[in-house]
């Protein structure tokens, strides 16, 4: 009875989180300040405890999570409404180095060394600093890099070319089934689309893994491989 409590347990204990994840917005799972780090570790220790609370009352973690999650809530709309309530929940982005000047007074506000700082600028490809114009230190740890005029990827603009507009891709089948709001939201239906599936040479839709339309009516269409057909090159 005991494992079978657990189970019951765990279960709720799982759609409770993903139902306050969902409240609290995907910022939680992407993009996390120190508050939203804090926060998630403490509802997942909540949880596991609610999922193992075999004597005491299971109804206490689990309010004890809808008050975290509140909070949260509460928060990011305080946030939404007041710069000041922004700065003390999410803080604020940290100048590092700008115009070929590092700020070690900021380096150590930010509890950052200098070899973590020269290592994340290799791994987004700046073993120069002279190329860097600015670097800053953003609320959720991540440090963006803008590289001086000379040194950045050309455009289209630097170029003088005007490409075309860029269109959103719709995926029209996935795994073999039918995407109908896709397709709908498209402007196809099923009879544009089995046209251009025979023009590709596909005659049963299960054969195909991905089709995709964007919105200048290019079709591709991706079929299932075998596992053994598949390119090994790491070996």
């Amino acid at each position: 009875m005991n494992i079978l409590y657990i189970a019951a347990l765990s279960i709720g204990s799982i759609v409770e989180l993903l139902i306050l994840c969902k409240l609290m917005g995907y910022r939680q799972l992407s993009q996390m300040s120190m508050f939203d780090y804090v926060n998630g570790i403490t509802i997942g220790s909540i949880a596991a405890e609610m999922a193992t609370s075999l004597e005491d009352n299971f109804v206490y973690p689990m309010t004890a999570m809808i008050i975290y999650a509140a909070a949260v809530i509460l928060l990011s709309w305080g946030s939404s409404k007041s710069i000041r309530i922004r700065r003390i929940v999410t803080g604020k982005p940290i100048v590092l180095l700008n115009n070929d000047k590092l700020y070690e007074k900021n380096f150590r506000k930010a509890k950052i060394d200098l070899n973590e700082f020269l290592t994340q600028c290799r791994v987004s490809g700046y073993f120069d600093l002279s190329q860097l114009e600015s670097a800053i230190l953003e609320e959720n740890g991540r440090i963006s890099f803008l590289p001086k005029s000379e040194h950045r990827p050309a455009t289209p603009k630097d170029l003088q070319l005007v490409p075309g507009k860029d269109a959103l891709v719709a995926n029209i089948i996935i795994d073999g089934h039918i995407m109908t709001q896709n397709l709908k939201a498209s402007g196809k239906n099923e009879r544009w689309l089995m046209h251009q599936l025979n023009a590709h040479g596909v005659s049963d839709i299960r054969d195909v893994f991905l089709a995709t339309c964007d919105l200048n009516n290019q079709f591709n269409v991706y079929l299932r491989t075998p596992a053994d057909q598949a390119p090994d090159i790491f070996t």
